[in-house]
C-alpha cells in the first residue's frame, strides 16, 4: 500500500523555524516527485514546493523561495521541508503528496495520486 506520513508540525513564533518530514512507504521512492502543499480553511490547496527524488531537482512557489528548503533522503524514503523565517501567513495544514515521474506541473495538486494525512503548522505573531 502506497503511504505517506507527515510529521514535524506545531506552533512556532514568527521568525522561527520548523522542519516537516514526509516518510514514504509501499512504493519505489526514487522515481517519484514529492510535493508539499498547504491549505487554510475556505481556500484551495496550494502547492509550495516539490522535488524530483531521482535527480533531486527542487521547485518552489515564489512566496516561499529563500525561506523554505526541500530535500530528499532516498536512503530513508523521506522528503523534508525546512521552513525558516516563518510568518503568520504560513499558518496552514501542510500535506505531502507523491506521483510517479514525469509530472507536467509539480505544484498542481491534481497531478498527485497519493497523499498524506497532513500536519498542522501555526505561526504566532
Amino acid at each position: 500500500e502506497r503511504q505517506l506520513v507527515e510529521s514535524g508540525g506545531g506552533l512556532v513564533q514568527a521568525g522561527g523555524s520548523l522542519k516537516l518530514s514526509c516518510a514514504a512507504s509501499g512504493f519505489t521512492f526514487d522515481d517519484h516527485v514529492i510535493g508539499w502543499f498547504r491549505q487554510t480553511p475556505g481556500k484551495e490547496r496550494e502547492g509550495i514546493s516539490c522535488i524530483n527524488t531521482y535527480d533531486h531537482t527542487p521547485f518552489y512557489v515564489e512566496g516561499i523561495r529563500g525561506r523554505f528548503t526541500i530535500s530528499s533522503d532516498n536512503a530513508k524514503n523521506t522528503v523534508y521541508l525546512q521552513m525558516n523565517n516563518m510568518k503568520p501567513e504560513d499558518t496552514a495544514d501542510y500535506y505531502c503528496a507523491a506521483v510517479v515521474i514525469p509530472v507536467m506541473n509539480c505544484l498542481d495538486p491534481a497531478q498527485y495520486d497519493t497523499w498524506g494525512q497532513g500536519t498542522q503548522v501555526t505561526v504566532s505573531s
